[in-house]
């Protein structure tokens, strides 16, 4: 399926995401096209903490420095709001070791911006991958997506999005999109986007660099011939 601006209009869209930066690479072009046609997004950004980066020697990334990238990031997209679940370095990357009971009640009512608080339409979820937090996160949103009463608040459209790093998986987990939203004209959005998480980017011809996300962007939209997309697994589309 190829998302139509019609259908993007007015969406209310709630990007579940591990960490800071997940939300820029496989989201931010979709971000940028619903709240252009005049829908909400919100973002939920599970943990932020100190990490040891390589970049040619290992060095400290700060929480603090995590923190105001987002913000930056969040603040160039004109999100609608956002909660940062974890801000200690005790859980950060160590997501699967929370109970999945209380990542699921976080994201069904606890967090600020819950299901049961903004009662999004849309839920974009991180794809499984090599990833522990990526995977805590997706069986933690999937759980609480899960089919439900009608007077609950059970999202209509449940996916899981992109990243530059799902071509290391094993064969059962691949991602296997079907669902695209045409972002040709937002892609200097997305990249833009990006670099405002300037510690985490890679060397040029690292999967994970600025040009290895434009390229995955358009490898995306040539899949269903456009100059730039981004692409989702669709686990649940209630017309």
């Amino acid at each position: 399926m190829i998302a139509s601006d019609k259908f993007l209009s007015g969406q209310t869209l709630l990007v579940i995401s591990p960490h800071a930066d997940d939300e820029a690479y496989g989201c931010a072009g979709t971000i940028a096209k619903i709240k252009a046609l005049d829908g909400k997004v919100y973002i939920m950004v599970f943990s932020i903490g100190d990490l040891w980066q390589y970049k040619e020697k290992y060095t400290l990334v700060k929480q603090e420095t995590r923190h105001n990238e987002f913000m930056k990031t969040a603040k160039f997209l004109k999100i609608d709001g956002y909660d940062i679940v974890f801000k200690d370095t005790e859980k950060h990357l160590r997501l699967d070791a929370v109970p999945r009971r209380d990542l699921v009640s976080i994201i069904e009512r606890d967090s600020n911006v819950s299901l049961d608080k903004i009662n999004p339409t849309i839920v974009a979820l991180p794809a499984i991958s090599y990833n522990q937090d990526h995977c805590a996160i997706f069986h933690a949103g999937f759980t609480a997506t899960r089919p439900m009463a009608q007077d609950n608040n059970c999202p209509r459209i449940v996916l899981s999005y992109d990243n530059p790093t799902l071509f290391w998986n094993v064969e059962r987990e691949k991602f296997h999109p079907n669902f695209y939203v045409d972002i040709s004209n937002y892609l200097d959005i997305k990249l833009k986007a990006l670099r405002f998480h300037k510690s985490q980017l890679k060397p040029k011809y690292h999967h994970c660099s600025l040009e290895g996300l434009e390229s995955l962007v358009k490898l995306r939209g040539k899949e269903i011939s456009v100059k730039a997309a981004e692409a989702f697994m669709c686990y649940r589309f209630v017309c």
